[in-house]
């Protein structure tokens, strides 16, 4: 058993980190992918089987157990997205304009630790941002009666245990615990003059992570994550000229399955995969109720999102391993949900990366990725899950839509390496 206070330590200072976060949205509807700067430089391919350094356990907690002694990850993305959403001429509000480019910069941060507490228990701990979107297409323009601005924002902090069944097998589990909060402001009318309506409100609530990793042989790891749902039980207002309203508001989000698979070829090449899932239908129409009465409601009504990935690392020597990767994102955004605070649309990612081993307790990671976001439209209308909220049709089309990632970390062992427990290997089974 390794012995050292140091873990309570890292707790306070990784709590701290996560509350800098400034939300732009970049992982299909409100989800954020920008969890590990490993991950970001393949495209996130095989980041549940440990791809994504101490950062895969984001998505899956079993590959905390890669890592022997006391381990420590700090993460920082900066996003840029661009995209203006151009009303059609014969909207009946395109007088007013343009957007002013809808998604904002923006940053996310995330930290991880690992202790092994024997040669078969590991302790984990993560701070995350696994939600979030900060959009703001502007106080006067065509669109306003459908959304001035939206922020969403999480702080997710989980717990977790890993069991190192054998040499082939480990398992883990964590609880998360989450906060919720959202504000959306639209216009009450379509003069640029006209008031907003603003709908906020926040809640704690919890969930849980589960994770498992096959390495049937030394060169050889699959990785299949989850994390569940989270039932947030949104108490807040409801704010217009007239006055406020308390409302509350079910939001169920989404639950997540990770797959992943790392495969070394030979001394310098390992090739990486990975798919997720994400339940984003079981958002559905979210009513808005004041005193058990409904007075507004959110119209998701997303599908499925789906994400598949390539990549590759090289070993350019002992101290520098580089990466590449290429992914496909279905949004669960299309043109018969989209809406002008989220004009989603589906993606393809292209990405690089490096890491850089200073020594054995210190390495550095950089990644960045480049989005390629497909052309689309808005078109709320007669059968738009929005349109009845108003009954205005907006038609309009999303132009230069892209992304721009970088993404930083820098890995600690907290323990002297000479005193820790190691981590062994599989036994390679002839058949």
């Amino acid at each position: 058993m390794i012995a050292t206070a140091r873990p309570l330590v890292l707790i306070a200072a990784s709590a701290g980190l996560l509350l800098t976060t400034s939300l732009p949205v970049l992982a299909g509807a409100f989800g954020l992918r920008e969890q590990s700067a490993e991950g970001q430089g393949a495209s996130f391919a095989g980041v549940a089987a440990g791809a994504g350094g101490l950062g895969s356990m984001f998505w899956n907690p079993a590959t905390m157990t890669d890592y022997a002694g006391i381990t420590s990850s700090y993460v920082g993305s900066a996003i840029f997205p661009n995209g203006t959403i151009r009303p059609n001429p014969l909207t009946p509000t395109a007088i007013f304009g343009s957007s002013n480019g809808s998604i904002l910069d923006g940053g996310v941060v995330s930290s991880y630790s690992a202790y092994q507490f024997n040669d078969q228990i590991w302790l984990g701990l993560s701070f995350n941002t696994p939600f979030g979107l900060q959009s703001k297409p502007g106080f006067a323009w065509a669109g306003q009666v459908y959304g001035r601005s939206a922020r969403v924002v999480s702080y997710n902090a989980t717990p977790s245990v890993a069991y190192k069944i054998n040499d082939w097998i480990s398992v883990a589990a964590g609880l998360q615990v989450e906060y919720f909060k959202a504000r959306f402001t639209q216009a009450l009318g379509v003069l640029p003059t006209a008031p907003s309506a603003i709908l906020e409100g926040d809640d704690t609530s919890v969930g849980y992570t589960l994770g498992a990793t096959l390495k049937p042989t030394a060169w050889t790891e699959f990785g299949l994550g989850f994390r569940s749902t989270v039932h947030e039980k949104v108490s807040g207002s409801l704010t217009t000229p007239l006055g406020a309203l308390p409302v509350k508001a079910n939001v169920n989000l989404p639950e997540e399955f990770t797959l992943g698979v790392r495969q070394r070829i030979n001394s310098q090449w390992t090739l990486l995969g990975g798919f997720e899932w994400t339940n984003w239908s079981r958002l559905g129409i979210v009513p808005v109720t004041s005193s058990g009465v409904a007075v507004s409601e959110i119209p998701f009504k997303y599908k499925d999102g789906y994400f598949a990935s390539l990549g590759a690392e090289y070993s350019w020597n002992p101290a520098l391993t580089l990466r590449a990767g290429i992914a496909y994102e279905r949004s669960p955004i299309d043109i018969s949900n989209r809406e002008v605070l989220l004009p989603d649309a589906n993606r393809i990612w292209a990405s690089v990366g490096a890491s850089y081993r200073y020594s054995e307790k210190l390495s550095f990671d950089l990644g960045y990725s480049h989005g390629f976001v497909a052309k689309d439209n808005i078109a709320v209308v007669p059968g738009h899950p929005q349109f009845p909220t108003v009954g205005l049709p907006f038609v309009a089309s999303v132009k230069n839509a892209r992304f721009d990632i970088v993404s930083a970390s820098v890995t600690y062992r907290w323990d002297n390496p000479a005193e820790t427990i190691p981590v062994t290997q599989p036994i390679t089974r002839k058949p």
